[in-house]
């Protein structure tokens, strides 16, 4: 029974968006673990077929089973080889099974389908063709992108060099490639498997979807500037910000789930954070004055979401609309809260705002309302080379999908406030294109704005000492000189 329990206890994290599928089970640490990854995967495949079943027998009422355990129970008893289990759970599952396989053919027959794998959505019916590449970010605060490459391509790995393009993207077994976006990402094929690799178990690289590397990156807080992750966990985009910020500075992470806030403390601990500040919070109930916060300027917000744009969560089975419509306009809210709430901290400078989410009232309506309730806050143009965009008018901001920049569905937006127009003038806001993230040529000499107000500082200060100079040497002219007078005065 030990099976079914720990995959149920998967299925619901993964559907809750606690972590990628393969992660949560690979770091459950289950003694069989391709078993309990073969059953958590094809049990998520057939989740809504499993979850109308169940609902149409009435199963949880009859056997008091919570859904995600019925679900990878049933889908043993019908779909799988059989269940692996004896006891009382057994017994009450062969029970219901002739109105669980009725049930079954019925659907088959309304659909007019003869095989199980014809009841599928459309989204777990994509061709090997279509998977998302495994995406791997280097852990700076461990090693270096260089080193990765060498220790990779030591272990039998091909480096294909920086892609140019998406269709870079399509590799075969061990190639592997730079992202074109992000020089901290590289891009494997999609069966490339970490979990037991080397670099993957000493942090060294973090397995992270490409859209969900965005936020800290055009975030880009600097290094010993203090940071705000409002819903932090479970923990992917934190050790990113602290990477960014060279473990410099101070790194505040909320999240109410205190078991996530957990399974974080041990990702960052991995990962070699250190600047980071855990708080089993409520980011709405976090003081803007208090005085601890009283040096944030960046704030990461990634709030709850529909989880939409989550590949392996997508259900193209029909919902209730009018449940559907009330969940995003509750989401929306929460989310619209969150960004107020946020925009609040007295020296705040940018807040980026990101989902997992496809749909646009939790995406570029969020924002809307957002600017028109805070009008000292302004969208920042985000990379012009990226392929998909926010739905206009709001083309500042960034859209990512399966097929037009090979991730998850994402959005994100970068807001400013501009309410101190003179020193937005002096300090450029975050970078808005991908070369801004690269050196320049060693031939372009290219003065940053606080070394030049530094060179300002220093030339002012050399002046000053100039003068002073000048000053002291005509006034002790001016002394020999009354000492003349006074000796010439006393000889007559």
């Amino acid at each position: 029974m030990a099976l079914y329990v720990k995959a149920a206890e998967i299925l619901q994290k993964a559907e809750m968006k606690q972590g990628a599928l393969k992660t949560l089970v690979y770091d459950s640490k289950f003694p069989n673990i391709k078993q309990l990854f073969a059953l958590v995967c094809e049990t998520q495949k057939f989740s809504s077929v499993l979850q109308e079943i169940i609902e149409a027998t009435k199963l949880l009422k009859h056997t008091k089973l919570k859904m995600p355990l019925a679900k990878v129970l049933v889908y043993d008893v019908l779909i799988g080889r059989g269940l692996k289990c004896g006891g009382a759970w057994k017994a009450k599952l062969m029970k219901q099974r002739p109105r669980l396989q009725a049930q079954l053919a019925r659907m088959k027959v309304r659909r007019k389908v003869s095989r199980n794998e014809d009841l599928l959505p459309a989204s777990a019916l994509r061709a090997p063709g279509d998977l998302l590449p495994r995406y791997v970010r280097v852990n700076t605060l461990k090693t270096t992108v260089g080193d990765a490459v060498d220790y990779l391509k030591r272990d039998g790995f091909c480096y294909r060099g920086q892609a140019l393009k998406l269709e870079n993207f399509t590799l075969k077994n061990k190639d592997f490639m730079m992202d074109q976006h992000l020089p901290e990402l590289l891009v494997f094929s999609p069966k490339a498997d970490f979990h037991d690799h080397f670099l993957y178990k000493a942090g060294h690289i973090i397995l992270q979807d490409k859209a969900s590397c965005l936020p800290a990156h055009l975030l880009n807080p600097p290094p010993g500037s203090h940071v705000i992750d409002a819903c932090a966990a479970p923990g992917n985009k934190t050790s990113h910000l602290a990477a960014i910020m060279e473990n410099r500075g101070r790194l505040f992470a909320f999240d109410l789930d205190g078991k996530r806030l957990a399974t974080m403390s041990t990702l960052l601990l991995r990962a070699g954070v250190t600047c980071h500040q855990l708080a089993n919070q409520d980011f709405l109930k976090v003081d803007p004055d208090g005085p601890q916060y009283k040096d944030v300027e960046y704030i990461l917000l990634d709030p709850s979401c529909s989880g939409s744009g989550m590949v392996c969560l997508r259900d193209d089975a029909a919902a209730d609309q009018e449940e559907e419509k009330a969940r995003l306009a509750s989401l929306a809210s929460f989310q619209l809260r969150c960004l107020n709430h946020g925009l609040r901290f007295p020296r705040l400078k940018r807040l980026v705002y990101s989902t997992c989410s496809i749909h646009s009232q939790e995406n570029e309506e969020v924002i809307t309302a957002c600017l028109q309730q805070n009008p000292n806050v302004r969208l920042v143009p985000l990379l012009p080379q990226w392929p998909e965009r926010g739905q206009e008018p709001l083309s500042q901001c960034l859209r990512a999908s399966p097929t037009k920049t090979r991730t998850h569905g994402f959005f994100v937006a970068l807001l400013e406030k501009v309410s101190d127009a003179g020193s937005m003038k002096e300090k450029p806001a975050v970078p808005i294109s991908e070369a801004d993230r690269v050196p320049p040529a060693p031939s372009v000499v290219e003065m940053k704005p606080d070394a030049a107000e530094e060179n300002s500082s220093d030339a002012e200060e050399t002046l000053t000492f100039a003068a002073g100079d000048a000053d002291d040497s005509s006034s002790k002219k001016k002394r020999r000189k009354r000492k003349k007078k006074k000796k010439t005065t006393k000889a007559e």
